[in-house]
């Protein structure tokens, strides 16, 4: 009953009901975050709630959400299997809690704080979760009597239901379960809760359109990304329908800011220089802030062909719109296919950028040198209205 009174009292700081509610008020708005300042401004600026973090090295976080009149989901990490954390290793565990620990002893009354995110998808490449699963439990039930006036999430990724049936028992000390889902599996996540038997509250701690290992593929193996405008889409009709799902507690797109993962542009509602998209736009009307002006529309884009010799010309265009009709302006980039891929989400090398001979090149348009050197690459296209918002596509091609 104790946690149950403060974790009302927690939530209710917010503005927000208690999560049992079934109001829509109860869902907390934000998004997932990894960038700085200026992006955190933009993201309050949009009409967020509250922002996710990842780790403990973004604890600064909290004092400028705190400024900005933000509620923070406080990311603890916890090491992964596939990195060669070993879980079996009780010294390593336990250093690890302790430190863990005295990051929420340190933090326990920061204003900003709403909940602990304690770890995230550390189950990944591991055959048996649930002993990962257990610790993490374990570790919730020490934050729980430490500071027991903000809830625990657990996240783990969405990767169908016997690993759902087997969270429905698991981990009666996180009090929010924590979902990572893409693509259309969002739509039928309520009814697969219910199917598994998982009853606890669910936040959608990642939340994205559809990812690189589940596009589908040219015949050389590179995955095609879904325009700013398809991304846009997505976000308007998922957050649309989580709206309604009284089971989901919180969602949280994935991710306000810049990342390069297979693409610098697949993941990022933002881009690196901090420019709004179709895609933050969707999340700001989503959040009760329509823009007056939208970020330009893509409604089409086209290569000559997948494949070119080597030097030969290569023709490429997009079709896209300013929201008041007025000019766009179009920069064409050749960067060869990332070789650097990882799982779940780690860190990768950005690919080169191709120094290509241009031979045409407009707002609608380009014509280009195909690269001498025979490999996969992506010719990448972003427009910009006047405003500077942003418009994103890419199209692979190979050169053989």
């Amino acid at each position: 009953m104790r946690y149950l009174l403060t974790f009302f009292f927690a939530v209710m700081a917010l503005g927000l009901a208690p999560l049992h509610a079934a109001s829509q008020d109860a869902q907390w708005k934000g998004a997932a975050f990894e960038g700085d300042r200026a992006s955190l401004a933009r993201l309050a600026a949009a009409g967020a709630q509250v922002v996710r973090v990842y780790r403990q090295s973004d604890a600064w976080v909290l004092d400028e959400a705190q400024r900005l009149g933000l509620k923070v989901v406080m990311g603890l990490w916890l090491e992964h299997p596939r990195h060669g954390f070993d879980y079996a290793d009780a010294r390593a565990v336990r250093a690890q809690e302790d430190a863990v620990l005295d990051f929420v002893a340190r933090y326990r009354h920061h204003p900003a704080l709403l909940a602990w995110g304690v770890g995230n998808e550390i189950e990944t490449g591991v055959a048996d979760p649930l002993p990962l699963w257990r610790a993490v439990d374990r570790l919730a039930a020490r934050i729980r009597a430490l500071d027991p006036e903000h809830p625990t999430m657990m996240v783990v990724a969405d990767t169908g239901m016997d690993a759902f049936r087997a969270l429905a028992g698991c981990c009666p000390n996180v009090e929010l379960l924590g979902i990572n889902v893409y693509a259309g599996a969002v739509f039928d996540l309520p009814q697969r809760l219910r199917d598994a038997g998982i009853a606890k509250p669910v936040v959608i701690a990642e939340l994205g359109p559809l990812g690189q290992w589940q596009a589908g593929r040219k015949p050389w193996g590179a995955p095609v990304e879904l325009t700013s405008t398809e991304k846009a889409r997505f976000f308007t009709e998922a957050l649309a329908f989580l709206d309604r799902q009284a089971q989901i507690r919180g969602v949280f797109p994935f991710l306000w800011g810049a990342k390069q993962e297979q693409t610098a542009t697949w993941h990022g509602l933002l881009l690196a220089d901090g420019s709004a998209t179709a895609m933050s736009d969707a999340l700001a009307a989503a959040w009760g802030r329509p823009v007056a002006k939208p970020a330009p529309r893509i409604r089409g884009i086209g290569i000559g062909a997948d494949e070119f010799a080597p030097g030969a010309e290569v023709g490429a265009g997009i079709d896209a719109v300013a929201h008041d009709g007025s000019a766009l302006v179009t920069e064409w980039a050749v960067f060869a296919e990332a070789t650097d891929l990882r799982k779940g989400g780690d860190a990768e090398t950005a690919p080169t950028r191709i120094d290509v001979r241009v031979l045409h090149a407009d707002a609608a348009s380009v014509r280009f040198a195909a690269p001498a050197q025979p490999g996969a690459y992506r010719l990448f296209i972003t427009v910009r209205d006047r405003e500077g918002k942003a418009g994103t596509a890419n199209l692979p091609f190979r050169v053989r």
